[in-house]
């Protein structure tokens, strides 16, 4: 027979109260991707990634991994789906013929256009709207926090949130 948690194994109020706001964030971002996907039929990572393709025409892959913060050949694949898709066409560079360039096509411009916002996704937003300060101390506890997690998985931190 199990033994009963004393009240020293039981979540403290104030650790509840910070476990449900984290499933608010996740259930919300997870809702925001569904939304997405249901209305414009691509993830809210390829999204994401059509937007930063239409704000800076011409990039590759490698910047556009930076910008995402994930990893290369997770945005190649990424690049692949939206160019399978009709969304993204890729150009050789003139001067280069070994640089390839991402442009978004006229259905991805009409895709995002329609899209519902924000196209970086809920919480991308939500960390642009926050202070320095803020960000910083949010920075140092989820150090923390994850510094206690007995099991982690460093390459999820460079998949997209859509994709976990």
């Amino acid at each position: 027979m199990a033994k009963k948690a004393n009240r020293a194994d039981d979540l403290t109020d104030r650790q509840l109260q910070v476990l449900r706001q984290f499933r608010l964030i996740f259930g919300s971002v997870r809702q925001h991707f569904r939304e997405v996907e249901k209305h414009c039929g691509i993830s809210g990572s390829q999204l994401w990634l059509l937007h930063e393709v239409a704000k800076t025409s011409g990039t590759g892959v490698s910047k556009l991994a930076e910008r995402l913060a994930i990893h290369q050949s997770t945005c190649s694949l990424l690049v692949e789906k939206l160019v399978g898709a009709g969304l993204v066409s890729k150009k050789r560079s003139v001067a280069d013929q070994r640089r390839v360039g991402l442009e978004v096509t006229p259905a991805g411009i009409q895709l995002l256009n329609s899209s519902p916002g924000p196209t970086e996704g809920i919480l991308p937003e939500a960390l642009k709207q926050m202070p320095d300060l803020a960000l910083k101390t949010l920075h140092d506890n989820l150090s923390q926090l994850v510094s206690h997690l007995t099991t982690r998985d460093e390459t999820d931190a460079e998949k997209p949130l859509a994709d976990l």
